[in-house]
């Protein structure tokens, strides 16, 4: 049997990636005294087992096998009915009424009732919860279980990408720690966590899904998700066979895996970039974002990188929201050292400047990025320090309380709508970690949620794009 290794590949959905892995690679798994079963290797910790506490990529990648929404995203990042098994929407996109599927049970046997989902719902509104999504969910003027099949949800106004939302699990409202009870109703129930260490789940025999009503069950009886944070240790325990299929190698780590295992490449379905502190001096500067635009060069970071693969980014917009990316925002800055050291200058920062970015010490793609854009930014007079914190260390320090000045990462979406990626520069939004401050993109941002016209939105969302891009909120760089 060969081994697998594996880049998530799906559009839109790193959240559909981990469960096709689950289920797409069980027939010819290891079997371990005679149950079909997988080791499955990740780079960090999950955030939390509680669905609307989560943060990282990575957690939402796992949860995404436990819990489901009312709707759920496919591989090519359609909506489809889950939870629910229909829904319309009024014309002015302002109710959105659900017929909850028959035979749907949560992994502690409780069927799923209409009271469940308002509760779900209820919950994800709630500011005090610590769900992201909060803000978006207090959109919501009432949420109403008319009968025992049917949920109906009205909002203050019109929003024809709410849809995109209801992806959030849905949990039974009589547990009350999701922390250390997840029960969700996805094909795979939880069984066992030890922090720091590994995640056990187990194929749950009652999922209501059977590959042709929307949802896909599980094929594997069970998955040990293992934590390995030591980028050293991936390679050696892939070899060793104590993990069957590694989630994200970077380019370097699967070429030393050599014959014998089976790699699948894909893009990544984030936002790589230099994330830089706008409230932070120089980068409260226009011209000194744009000097550093004007310094990198793409395919330099993408042979360094990812032996010259990569989608180049020039916005916080990635190719899988087909209908939002703008490719030709890549083409905004093209390297030029003279542009890049005029700008400086009249910045007032003739001679360079010195900073810091901080980056996870466990993703080894944003440390590879970060190397070469020290070596660019030193042909401008610019000095980079590189400083390797833990992934909890960076979630509080960076993400959290925006104690840093720039940092390398890759920002993701946690649900399938423009303003998952959008959202956060505006300038009140709770996860505009980068502090950016612009009335002018407030102003176009609340225009584009305000329209129910889908064209005139896209291109309301399409203007976003091209003021972060102008405007240089950050060093975009690529769609991994």
């Amino acid at each position: 049997m060969k081994r697998a290794t594996q880049y998530l590949t799906t559009a839109l959905t790193l959240l559909t990636a981990a469960a096709l892995i689950l289920t797409g690679c069980g027939r010819d798994a290891g079997k371990k005294g005679g149950t079909s079963s997988l080791t499955v290797g990740v780079a960090n910790d999950i955030d939390s087992m509680d669905p609307n506490k989560t943060v990282s990529a990575g957690t939402r990648e796992l949860l995404f096998n436990v819990y489901e929404g009312l709707v759920k995203p496919d591989s090519d990042g359609n909506l489809n009915p889950a939870v629910a098994s229909g829904y319309t929407v009024s014309e002015d996109a302002r109710i959105y009424s659900f017929t909850l599927r028959d035979g749907v049970r949560f992994h502690n046997g409780h069927p799923v009732t209409a009271a469940d989902v308002v509760y779900s719902i209820n919950r994800c509104a709630d500011a005090s919860s610590g769900n992201p999504l909060a803000p978006a969910f207090s959109a919501i003027e009432s949420c109403e279980a008319p009968d025992d099949r049917t949920v109906v949800i009205t909002l203050k106004e019109g929003d024809s990408e709410f849809l995109s939302y209801l992806t959030t699990a849905i949990v039974p409202a009589d547990v009350m720690d999701l922390e250390t009870e997840p029960v969700g109703t996805g094909p795979y129930r939880f069984v066992s966590r030890t922090p720091g260490d590994e995640i056990v789940l187990q194929k749950f025999d009652e999922y209501w899904g059977d590959g042709t009503n929307g949802g896909n069950p599980a094929v594997i009886e069970n998955v040990t998700v293992r934590i390995v944070t030591n980028g050293d240790m991936i390679v050696t325990n892939m070899k060793g066979g104590s993990i069957d299929l590694f989630v994200h190698l970077n380019a370097a780590q699967a070429a030393q895996l050599g014959d014998g295992y089976t790699v699948a490449e894909g893009t990544m379905n984030l936002v790589q970039a230099l994330y830089l502190n706008n409230a932070r001096a120089p980068f409260d500067d226009v011209r000194v974002r744009q000097a550093l635009c004007l310094a990198i060069d793409r395919p330099e970071i993408f042979a360094a990188v990812s032996d010259g693969r990569g989608t180049a980014l020039g916005s916080s917009v990635y190719p899988a929201y087909r209908k939002y990316f703008m490719p030709e925002l890549a083409e905004t800055y093209q390297q030029d050292i003279d542009g890049a050291k005029a700008l400086l200058a009249e910045a007032g920062y003739p001679d360079g400047f010195s900073f810091d970015i901080t980056v996870p010490s466990n993703y080894q793609q944003h440390i590879d990025t970060a190397t070469v854009l020290r070596e660019e930014f030193k042909k401008i007079g610019v000095t980079a320090n590189i400083q390797q914190v833990e992934w909890e260390t960076w979630l509080s320090d960076v993400y959290q309380n925006r104690e840093f000045t720039s940092t390398v990462i890759g920002v993701d979406a946690s649900t399938l709508s423009a303003t998952a990626l959008l959202g956060r520069f505006e300038s009140d939004a709770s996860n505009n970690f980068i502090n950016y401050q612009d009335p002018e993109y407030d102003a176009l941002y609340q225009r584009a949620l305000a329209s129910t016209d889908d064209a005139e939105k896209t291109e309301l969302f399409r203007q976003c794009e091209k003021m972060l891009s102008d405007k240089a909120a950050n060093v975009y760089i690529q769609d991994l």
